[in-house]
């Protein structure tokens, strides 16, 4: 399949609205355009020096630490969360009373990456892993009613007070199980030549595109990133961390996102990705 000839899917009617069907990933990927090569040299060059670094430097894990604190906070502000890098260090009782319930949910995404780099040891990439993850990141706070651990049993929607006046409206629940599998698969598909950056890129699109969970699909999403780039050996340690440029670019996130569900330009994505990790 060429970047550039992906169909992403399909708009399926449903009572008073249309939900998007994702077409499937695990395919074997090649492109014309020169410009991803350009990219995804530098992209890789970039992550080979930062993965030297996470070798060389003297006490990285405390390093590593502070940047796990970093990612949380941005990662819950593109979700609307609003906890500074130094006050998800505090101790709650330190915050003032209306600060606790965002700082509470950057713990819960600290806490979900430690646990799924932990379990990374004794299990692959996997839903099962991700379903578990998800579990530690709504254990408590604004999601704790939403089916942690759980892939959803109704529709969910991005946007709007309801799925007619969503921004989009994810496939419905009975699809999910065979997305996931199809986008596991993807993950581990040793017949086919893609470069595990581009595997990564339609992987983050392909998640928040399945949003498999009630709440919490954004972060999930996310830590995916370098939980894929660790499994696969690209990182040694978990120090890539995305979300302060996609904090920075969110408008250009969400909407080279959407562009692939609604003109079919994957192309713009993996050129935003690439970007990104450079």
């Amino acid at each position: 399949m060429k970047l550039e000839s992906f169909q992403a899917g399909t708009f399926q009617p449903q009572n008073n609205y249309q939900s998007f069907s994702p077409s499937p990933v695990n395919l074997e990927w090649t492109w014309d355009n020169a410009h991803i090569n350009t990219l995804l040299e530098e992209a890789t060059r970039s992550l080979g020096e930062l993965n030297a670094f996470s070798v060389i430097v003297p006490d990285i894990d405390l390093f590593i630490e502070m940047h796990i604190a970093k990612e949380a906070s941005f990662s819950s502000r593109i979700e609307g969360t609003r906890t500074k890098v130094d006050e998800a260090v505090m101790a709650k009782e330190m915050l003032a009373p209306e600060k606790r319930d965002d700082w509470q949910e950057v713990q819960n995404y600290i806490n979900a990456m430690n646990f799924a780099l932990e379990k990374l040891t004794d299990l692959p990439l996997s839903s099962r892993l991700l379903r578990e993850t998800h579990a530690v990141l709504l254990q408590s706070g604004r999601g704790k009613h939403k089916s942690p651990g759980e892939f959803r049993r109704s529709q969910n929607w991005i946007g709007g007070s309801k799925p007619e006046n969503a921004v989009y409206i994810p496939p419905q629940h009975i699809e999910i199980s065979k997305l996931m599998t199809d986008l596991e698969s993807f993950w581990h598909n040793s017949e086919i030549q893609v470069p595990h950056l581009i595997r990564v890129a339609i992987s983050h699109y392909q998640f928040e595109t399945i949003h498999p969970f009630l709440d919490g699909n954004g972060r999930i999403g996310r830590l995916l990133i370098p939980l894929y780039l660790i499994s696969h050996g690209l990182l040694i340690k978990p120090s890539l961390y995305i979300s302060d440029y996609l904090e920075n670019h969110r408008l250009d996130y969400f909407d080279a996102l959407s562009n692939v569900r609604r003109n079919n330009d994957l192309m713009q994505w993996v050129r935003f990705f690439l970007t990104a990790i450079i």
